[in-house]
């Protein structure tokens, strides 16, 4: 069995040992090499991963042809490109490794199948979408209301370990803000730490 992933459905919703078993049965294990990519804009997503270990960042290009980062995952969170998923039509999104990564990956295909076997599982997957829709407005609100030291102390509030594991040009993609500006408000925080 693998722990992360059980623990992590019982989070939001009651997954018996016997079901989890069903589901362990049609996930398959990938490792991703540093720098490489699990999905890449243009394709479209048969799967949604689940991170046992590792760091991944999703983002997408834009017309200028700058990167801009969307997503920043570590262990025990999901990732995908959730339109292409859902419609199964060609994305935009690309996930790539900033870590030598293991996921977990679980099929649209298996995912339906389950739905009908495992309801629990539909209710886990509703909740995950629920909150992944409350976080993209909560940034989309802050990105409008708060200052980019306001963010970037909120995202290492919320999740400390990217700031160790990231690089400094993801984090500020991910804020909407420059590498330059980043190293200025992150100079000033440890110069008041001080």
């Amino acid at each position: 069995m693998t722990p992360l992933l059980f623990s992590n459905f019982n989070k939001h919703a009651h997954i018996t040992e016997e079901q989890f078993k069903v589901i362990e049965k049609v996930m398959d294990k990938k490792l991703v090499k540093k720098k490489k990519d699990l999905l890449a804009a243009g394709e479209v997503s048969r799967y949604i991963y689940f991170v046992e270990k590792g760091c991944l960042r999703s983002y997408i290009v834009d017309k200028d042809g700058i990167e801009q980062v969307m997503q920043l995952v570590t262990e025990e969170h999901w990732i995908g490109d959730l339109y292409s998923f859902v419609t199964q039509m060609h994305g935009t999104i690309t996930i790539e490794a900033i870590e030598d990564t293991e996921v977990l990956m679980l099929s649209y295909t298996d995912l339906e199948i389950l739905y009908d076997e495992i309801p629990a599982l539909e209710r886990f997957f509703r909740k995950l979408i629920q909150r992944a829709y409350v976080a993209v407005q909560q940034r989309l609100n802050s990105a409008y209301s708060a200052s980019a030291e306001e963010r970037y102390r909120e995202l290492i509030r919320l999740r400390p370990e990217i700031a160790k594991r990231v690089p400094l040009i993801y984090i500020a993609s991910y804020l909407g803000i420059t590498p330059e500006s980043l190293s200025r408000i992150r100079k000033s925080m440890f110069s008041k730490a001080e």
